[in-house]
């Protein structure tokens, strides 16, 4: 939340958030992947939010700066939970259009809809931007999707946000002095996520950067969960019986909270285990309890953030003409126990 597309560098946007964006069209001149014959809206504008895992805390608070936004802006939104359900997408898009929504933002609960979602908002002319996750016009995959077919995007820097974990996590490596023969790294993602794959292989290229040694890495497949990662990380640990430090990352705090909880159950100490998060929102309970954790540090990514440049941005297009960017990124921040507090990291 890898890949076989690099996105190239982005531009400082200022849309009431530090964000970064690409070009707004592809050089043929034409509008950016999903954009579609969509005429400006005169009166109210009606938008409708589809989230996948919408109970996640994350995804609470993009909600939350949606609904902010919204009223700011006199919007009238609708945020919709899909869960996981990837079939969900399509019948909840077709409800919001048959409803009258000017615009859709989705998150998808699976990139292969994305064409299907892409069709269905195309033939009703409404407005289609992400949020998150891509998709893309033409095929289940956006990794192998030229940048002309994914739809604009809204969220983080995959990239840049796994970069900051890998530097962090090589600089605890180092301040450990663990002997690199005796320690393992695990990089834990679903491995069909586009943005997990940018993240976790920014991460794993930053930390081999900054580490100085040699140390073995091990990829975990997850479904992105904190149980779901408990489980097979659980098995990687059991499987490498000799390893006695441990460094994890992947691609969101649900998958490093779930690879610490296994490694103490496994026995480890808080001291032979590093992880760094990413999101701080399971994180900051580790440093909320007081107790010694292997949670070390993560990156904050608030949610609100997204919610509402994502709101702002759909608005820009149907009140006033203006064309989605290609990628549109809010800020990041890395926290550990000492700042999470002072940074607004809302921990529940």
């Amino acid at each position: 939340m890898f890949t076989a597309r690099n996105r190239r560098p982005a531009a400082v946007l200022a849309l009431g958030l530090t964000a970064a964006l690409g070009l707004t069209a592809c050089s043929t001149g034409q509008e950016p992947a999903g954009s579609g014959d969509v005429a400006k809206v005169d009166g109210k504008i009606s938008i409708t939010y589809l989230q996948k895992q919408g109970d996640q805390e994350y995804f609470v608070g993009e909600a939350a700066g949606a609904k902010a936004k919204a009223a700011e802006l006199g919007v009238d939104l609708k945020v919709v939970n899909l869960g996981t359900d990837a079939n969900k997408t399509v019948s909840e898009a077709k409800s919001a259009i048959a409803q009258k929504s000017n615009g859709l933002i989705v998150v998808v609960p699976d990139p292969a809809v994305g064409p299907q979602v892409v069709q269905t908002a195309k033939d009703a002319k409404v407005a289609l931007l992400t949020s998150d996750d891509q998709i893309c016009t033409t095929g289940p995959d956006p990794a192998v999707c030229t940048s002309d077919t994914l739809v604009p995007r809204i969220g983080f820097s995959g990239e840049q946000m796994g970069g900051e974990v890998g530097k962090r996590a090589a600089e605890e490596f180092k301040k450990a002095g663990w002997n690199p023969a005796e320690t393992r790294t695990i990089s834990a993602w679903k491995q069909d996520v586009t943005v997990c794959t940018d993240r976790v292989k920014a991460a794993k290229n930053a930390f081999f950067a900054g580490a100085g040694a040699n140390v073995q890495n091990i990829d975990v497949a997850t479904d992105n969960t904190p149980t779901g990662a408990q489980d097979k990380i659980a098995a990687t640990v059991t499987a490498n019986a000799g390893v006695k430090h441990w460094v994890v990352w992947g691609c969101n705090d649900e998958n490093v909270q779930g690879g610490v909880t296994a490694l103490e159950n496994a026995g480890f100490k808080a001291d032979n285990v590093i992880g760094v998060g990413l999101g701080a929102y399971l994180a900051c309970k580790n440093w909320n309890s007081g107790k010694p954790s292997g949670m070390r540090a993560a990156l904050f990514i608030n949610g609100s953030d997204v919610g509402a440049l994502a709101v702002q941005t759909m608005y820009d297009k149907l009140k006033n003409g203006k064309e989605f960017p290609k990628e549109a990124f809010a800020p990041t921040k890395m926290v550990d126990a000492s700042n999470w507090k002072a940074s607004g990291v809302s921990c529940s």
